[in-house]
C-alpha cells in the first residue's frame, strides 16, 4: 500500500478532506478530479458542526484550525400566535452546542490545507468508473473514464462526488437516492438587514430559531460570511402538488432559478403560517440567494469494495435535519486515513472501512428519517404543545440516539 495511487472523484468538502487524509497517511500519489472549472459554488451556504465532533475532528487534523465559525448555544422553537406579538410564541428551548459555518469559507480552509503533493485537477468530468486489473500495487485496481475519452488507472478510487455519485453507480448500481416527498427552500442574506425590522432585530444571535407550522418547519441561524455575518434559513415543506415538478430523480433548483410556481408557493406559505417578524426576515433574501433542494435519502448497499470506496454524500445521503453532513464527511476521511495506517492490504482497508462507516451512515439515515417524519411529514398540533410535550416529542424522534450532529468515532 505504500506508494499507492489514489484518485478522489470530487473536490468539494469531502474530496478535499479525503485527499489530505490519504496523502498524510502515506499514499504515494493522490489526484483529485473535480468537474467544476472555476470556483466551487457555495452549496447550501450554511452548515453546522457539533462542538464535540469539531474537537474530535480538529484533533485528527480533518478540521483545520482558523476557519471562521459562529457559535450557537440554544435552539428556540416558536409558533405563530398573534396574541404573543410579531415574534410568535416560544414553545420550547433546548441546548444546541454547535458552530455554524459558511460552506465556501469551510471549503476554502480545507482546500488550502490539501498538501502540495496532491494534484488537484479542475474541469475533469468523470463519466464512468470500473474495476480493472491495472493497479500499480500488484492487485486489482480501478479505471476512471473521463469525458474527453481518456482512461486512467489507479490502485484505489474514492467517490466523494455527492448524491449523484458515479463511483457509487459502479460499486452498487441499485443504490439510488429516494425522494422523501418534500423539499427545502434555502436562502441567506446580510445580517445587517435585520436592523430595519425594528425592536426585534436579531433577537437571539446565538440561537437557532425553528419556526413551526402545519406540515413543516424552518430553521434560521447566523453564519459567518465573506463580507460579514449573514442569516441562513432552511424551510422544509411539501412543494406544490400540481404535478408540474418531477423530483424522483435527484435534482435541484439552483440560486436564482426558482420557478414562478415555487416562489408563489413559498410566499403564500410565509403569509399564512409565519409569525410576522420571521416572515419579514425571510423576505429580506434576494431572489438570487434563494433556491430549492428536494430532500432525498440513501443507504448505499456497500461503502467499499473492488478498489472503490465512498465518502460523504456518495456513501449515504442523510436528510439535513440531523445537522451531520459536514462532520460525517470529515469523519469518513479520518476513518480512511486511520485504516490506511493500520492495514496491510487494500482489501483489509476496504473491509474495515465498510464495517465502520457503513454502520455509521445507516444510523444517520435512520435518525434523519425519524426527524423528517416528525418535523415535516407528520407534524404535531404545534399550538397545543408545551415545554414538557416538546421534550417528550423530541426524545421520541431520537429513539435512544444521544442527539443530533453525529456520534463520536469509535477506535
Amino acid at each position: 500500500m505504500r506508494g499507492g495511487t489514489i484518485a478522489v472523484i470530487g473536490g468539494s468538502i469531502a474530496g478535499c478532506a479525503v485527499a489530505t487524509a490519504v496523502a498524510r497517511a502515506g499514499a504515494g500519489h493522490v489526484v483529485v478530479l473535480e468537474r467544476t472549472r472555476g470556483r466551487l459554488a457555495d452549496r447550501g451556504v450554511g452548515l453546522c458542526v457539533h462542538d464535540e465532533r469539531a474537537v474530535e475532528l480538529r484533533a485528527s487534523g480533518a478540521l483545520p484550525a482558523g476557519i471562521e465559525a459562529h457559535r450557537l448555544r440554544r435552539r428556540r422553537w416558536v409558533v405563530r400566535d398573534d396574541a404573543e406579538g410579531a415574534g410568535g410564541r416560544l414553545l420550547w428551548q433546548q441546548p444546541f452546542p454547535f458552530h455554524s459555518y459558511h460552506w465556501g469559507l469551510l471549503w476554502r480552509g480545507l482546500r488550502e490545507c490539501v498538501p502540495d503533493t496532491v494534484v488537484y485537477r479542475q474541469g475533469e468530468t468523470v463519466t464512468a468508473v470500473e474495476a480493472a486489473g491495472s493497479g500499480t500495487g500488484g492487485g486489482d485496481g480501478a479505471r476512471v473514464r473521463l469525458a474527453g475519452g481518456s482512461v486512467e488507472g489507479y490502485d484505489l478510487v474514492v467517490g466523494a462526488d455527492g448524491y449523484r455519485s458515479v463511483v457509487r453507480a459502479a460499486l452498487c448500481a441499485d443504490s439510488r437516492p429516494h425522494y422523501a416527498g418534500y423539499v427545502c427552500w434555502r436562502g441567506n442574506f446580510d445580517a445587517a438587514r435585520l436592523d430595519g425590522l425594528g425592536a426585534l432585530a436579531d433577537p437571539v444571535p446565538e440561537a437557532v430559531t425553528t419556526v413551526c407550522f402545519p406540515g413543516g418547519t424552518c430553521v434560521v441561524y447566523r453564519i459567518p460570511g465573506p463580507g460579514g455575518p449573514r442569516v441562513n434559513w432552511v424551510l422544509y415543506a411539501a412543494p406544490p402538488q400540481d404535478g408540474q415538478l418531477r423530483l424522483d430523480d435527484p435534482t435541484s433548483f439552483p440560486p436564482g432559478a426558482l420557478t414562478p410556481r415555487l416562489a408563489e408557493h413559498l410566499d403564500a406559505l410565509l403569509e399564512r403560517e409565519f409569525p410576522p417578524y420571521w416572515r419579514r426576515a425571510l423576505a429580506l433574501t434576494d431572489p438570487a440567494d434563494t433556491f430549492v433542494q428536494p430532500i432525498y435519502d440513501l443507504e448505499a448497499a456497500r461503502t467499499a469494495g473492488g478498489r472503490l470506496l465512498l465518502a460523504g454524500d456518495a456513501a449515504s445521503v442523510v436528510r439535513p435535519h440531523n445537522t451531520s453532513g459536514a462532520a460525517k464527511a470529515l469523519q469518513d476521511a479520518t476513518a480512511l486515513a486511520d485504516g490506511w495506517r493500520r492495514s496491510e492490504s487494500f482489501e483489509e482497508l476496504l473491509d474495515g472501512y465498510h464495517r465502520a462507516r457503513g454502520a455509521a451512515g445507516r444510523e444517520l439515515v435512520a435518525l434523519a428519517r425519524r426527524l423528517g417524519r416528525a418535523q415535516v411529514e407528520r407534524t404535531p398540533a404545534w399550538a397545543a404543545m408545551d415545554g414538557d410535550g416538546m421534550a417528550a416529542w423530541w426524545q421520541g424522534q431520537l429513539d435512544g440516539a444521544p442527539g443530533i450532529g453525529g456520534r463520536a468515532m469509535t477506535p
